[in-house]
């Protein structure tokens, strides 16, 4: 269980973290929407505390998507005229109010479903627009290791107080913006508010698939083992961001032809 804990959000957060090198803004705001950090912590949760305790914060974690998308709302709109701490600390502000909500609401898998469709309407709609994007984010050995060690402090945090503060805010807590904070305040840091909003809408389309998987897992983790679960639900959801990323790529040609 601790070489678990040590490793696998961490060696995801690798990933995602170079992807932005790599390949760009978008691209690594759609693949930090896939459940490269929720996913391990649900993971070892069900692990310790049983299935039922699985489900429910699975069912949770779906719910928070909206939270998590009210931080990257508010970060967006925020940074555009003020530096990166007013816009971290007015993130954190309305996460926190959104996740106090949520939990208030009934744990079921129809309203988990509403709160993440709100979420993804308002990203879509209402995060401000921009055209200029960098391509390719350097980041330095210090940024990436702060990276896994915040994985890591978040994995450790949030299992380590699930027996207190049950599958409610465990599930809720898994999806803290942990991976939106990173790369929103190292970006906005090295590139400006640009780079930031660009990877922040890029974040939006994961959210279907990191939504898919969190309501399978509410449907079959009281049914399957916990590995056979957690398996489906990781295949659902690549397969769900490829079709989104097809999607996207499909309408992003079509809008240039009408351009033209």
């Amino acid at each position: 269980m601790l070489a678990l804990k040590l490793t696998l959000v961490p060696l995801f957060l690798l990933v995602v973290s170079m992807s932005g090198r790599w390949w760009g803004p978008s691209i690594a705001g759609w693949l930090a929407g896939l459940p490269v950090v929720a996913g391990p912590i649900l993971y070892l949760l069900t692990l310790s505390h049983g299935a039922a305790f699985g489900a429910r914060a699975a069912t949770l974690s779906l719910a928070a998507i909206l939270a998590s998308e009210a931080f990257n709302f508010a970060y967006a709109w925020t940074c555009r005229s003020r530096p990166w701490p007013i816009a971290l600390l007015a993130g954190l502000v309305v996460w926190f109010l959104c996740a106090c909500g949520l939990s208030l609401l009934p744990t079921s898998p129809l309203w988990a479903s509403i709160a993440a469709v709100l979420a993804v309407s308002i990203g879509q709609s209402f995060l401000p627009k921009t055209s200029s994007i960098v391509l390719g984010a350097p980041l330095s050995r210090f940024d990436l290791l702060g990276r896994m060690m915040a994985g890591v402090t978040l994995t450790f945090g949030v299992t380590s107080l699930s027996a207190w503060t049950g599958p409610t805010w465990s599930g809720l807590l898994a999806v803290f913006p942990l991976l939106g904070i990173i790369l929103s305040v190292s970006s906005h840091r090295a590139h400006g508010p640009a780079f930031v909003i660009s990877l922040l809408r890029g974040m939006v389309l994961g959210r279907f698939s990191f939504a898919a998987f969190c309501l399978l897992l509410s449907f079959t983790l009281p049914y399957q083992l916990p590995t056979f679960a957690f398996f489906e639900a990781a295949l659902l959801a690549m397969v769900v961001q490829w079709c989104t990323k097809r999607i996207a790529t499909h309408r992003r040609t079509a809008v240039a032809a009408l351009a033209e």
